[in-house]
């Protein structure tokens, strides 16, 4: 069997088992009775602080390529970024869009193959270390039932100690080619993660939850990290496991918590869509 089918064929199955876990704990009628019933236009305004996080990832991407020598001209790289999203959520099998973006622009351009993925796996670490930055600033104002011997919040406070080090050390130590774009690059991540704080908090208006809006805003910043790990499709199942089982030690509401993930996945499908336009209606050497 083809390497790529087999393991599209276990995201299906796993994203299967996920959302069959999911459906297991939440009333599903409840739950889609609480889509329908979203507001329309906290949608729209969720959707377009969406759309902005991804046009300043695709900037913060670009500023890496910039460190190679790589002079893309702004709408060659958006493109090249929508094609990216359509290929990391539509065709989860084949080589991805990380994998697509390093193949074009090694083709074109003739950037080693090993810089390329240096750039693009940066831009995976630098944005996860961003969200992880947020994630644990928002512990300070979620109360967590948890049992333990220690005080979650120095642990918060130690975490982000940790990661403001290790991030540094790793810089250093193994990117050095882009050391020099450091700060642009970190303050576009933190507005990419701003923006998919400012999405999830209108996903929530529309839903109608006003209270614990922090609580519902740490799990989506966990969920997102459960969500990059390539289990499922488009981390749709996984992301909703999360909130599941955070019901228990923060108190959200799961059918709430699961139509919110259902939102945010549309939102992200329908983004992701524009990529349909730059790969089937654009030739390939218009990316050079």
């Amino acid at each position: 069997m083809n390497k790529n089918l087999l393991k599209t064929l276990l995201k299906l199955l796993l994203t299967a088992l996920a959302l069959y876990l999911v459906f297991r704990k939440v009333d599903s009628k409840i739950t889609f009775a609480i889509v329908e019933a979203s507001n329309g236009f906290y949608l729209w305004l969720a959707l377009v602080f969406f759309v902005l996080s991804k046009v300043f990832s695709a900037i913060r991407l670009n500023y890496f390529f910039k460190d190679l020598g790589l002079q893309l001209p702004a709408a060659q790289n958006f493109k090249l970024y929508g094609i990216g999203m359509f290929y990391n959520l539509f065709l989860p099998g084949g080589i991805g869009g990380d994998g697509y973006k390093v193949y074009l622009l090694n083709k074109y351009y003739k950037i080693p193959v090993k810089q390329l993925l240096q750039a693009v796996l940066l831009d995976r670490i630098s944005g996860l270390a961003v969200l992880l930055f947020f994630m644990l600033l928002l512990l300070f104002g979620v109360n967590i039932r948890l049992v333990m011997s220690f005080d979650i919040h120095q642990l918060a406070v130690a975490a982000l100690v940790a990661l403001f080090v290790g991030f540094y050390s790793m810089m250093h130590v193994f990117f050095k080619p882009f050391v020099n774009s450091m700060g642009i690059t970190l303050l576009y991540a933190v507005l990419v993660q701003a923006m998919q704080l400012v999405c999830a908090y209108f996903i929530l208006l529309a839903l109608g939850i006003g209270s614990d809006l922090l609580a519902y805003q740490f799990v989506f910043l966990l969920s997102s990290i459960v969500a990059v790990l390539p289990l499922t499709i488009g981390g749709v199942g996984a992301r909703e496991l999360v909130f599941i089982l955070s019901h228990d030690y923060i108190g959200i509401d799961k059918n709430a918590a699961v139509a919110f993930s259902l939102l945010f996945f549309l939102i992200t499908a329908i983004t992701s869509l524009v990529g349909v336009f730059f790969k089937f209606h654009v030739e390939e050497k218009s990316v050079s």
